[in-house]
């Protein structure tokens, strides 16, 4: 049985939905972020006597997303991630409803930057010699979620959460997440981060695991070189277009001491053709195996 049958016999089986009562339960610390579909907040839960991350999905914005694949029975966002245990992916404890009838998820919370915030802030002195380490993470991340069937689609530096040492990295949010099968990799759903998002998305072209490889390799990128492969003046939702029109700059014009295995494969897993892309995580795991020094 796949896990998207697991996921679909388990929650048939338990038709009533568990109810969390924020308020009573939980003391709000502080305001993580305010996203687009949701909001986390850092709470101490006092039933289970621990710092928790709270995301509260927006109910309209959530039911807009997921009525598109209702025809399909999609697993919701909580399903998913209650599912996916491994040592590179948040943890989330539970998954209900708050007595609002909002969508909840009650995780493992991280007292670290993302890796975004890294980025941006050119964090060099305090990245150095931890990069090659924080990208097999990464990819390992990422191979556990296709290895399950299923297709992140919003993989960004936004989304993986490092731990204060920065020795750790950890994937999260699984709001855009859908089955690696054919009805939800029909053309037309054009969700995700712009400027990490594969042509074929853009495109509105059929899909499969390989955007998220496209999204890996700008991520890696972006990570060894504090800039673009494509972004100039645009950087919203336009910015995608680039990425098929116009090559990518090489990395090593920018990283010239970076290990050319490495190089190779991020170019590769970045290739706008998904023909020539690089084709599975478990390639680029093995691509870059041998590869000794960290930088």
């Amino acid at each position: 049985m796949s896990l998207i049958d697991s996921l679909r016999s388990m929650f048939k089986s338990n038709s009533t939905t568990k109810r969390i009562d924020i308020d009573a339960r939980f003391e709000r610390l502080r305001t993580s972020v305010m996203g687009t579909m949701s909001n986390f907040y850092v709470a101490r839960d006092h039933e289970l006597h621990r710092t928790v991350g709270i995301k509260i999905l927006d109910i309209e914005k959530v039911e807009l997303f997921e009525g598109r694949f209702k025809a399909f029975n999609k697993p919701s966002e909580g399903q998913i991630a209650m599912a996916m245990k491994h040592p590179n992916i948040v943890e989330t404890y539970e998954a209900g409803l708050s007595l609002k009838g909002e969508p909840v998820l009650v995780m493992e919370y991280i007292e670290g930057p993302s890796l975004q915030q890294l980025i941006v802030a050119k964090k060099e002195a305090e990245l150095a010699g931890k990069r090659l380490s924080m990208i097999r993470q990464m990819a390992e991340s990422i191979r556990y979620v296709h290895s399950k069937d299923f297709i992140h689609r919003d993989i960004c530096p936004r989304n993986f959460i490092c731990e204060p040492d920065l020795n750790k990295v950890k994937l999260i949010d699984f709001g855009l997440t859908l089955p690696a099968t054919r009805v939800f990799m029909a053309p037309g759903n054009r969700t995700g981060t712009p400027l990490y998002m594969s042509p074929e998305i853009v495109r509105r072209k059929n899909t499969d695991k390989r955007v998220d490889i496209f999204s890996f390799g700008v991520t890696c990128y972006c990570l060894c070189t504090f800039e673009h492969p494509w972004q100039g003046e645009i950087v919203n939702g336009k910015a995608a277009l680039n990425h098929d029109t116009s090559p990518p700059k090489e990395i090593l014009t920018r990283r010239p001491d970076l290990d050319p295995r490495l190089a190779r494969a991020i170019m590769n897993a970045l290739d706008p053709n998904v023909d020539t892309r690089m084709p599975t995580m478990d390639q680029f795991i093995n691509t870059i195996a041998s590869i000794k020094v960290d930088f």
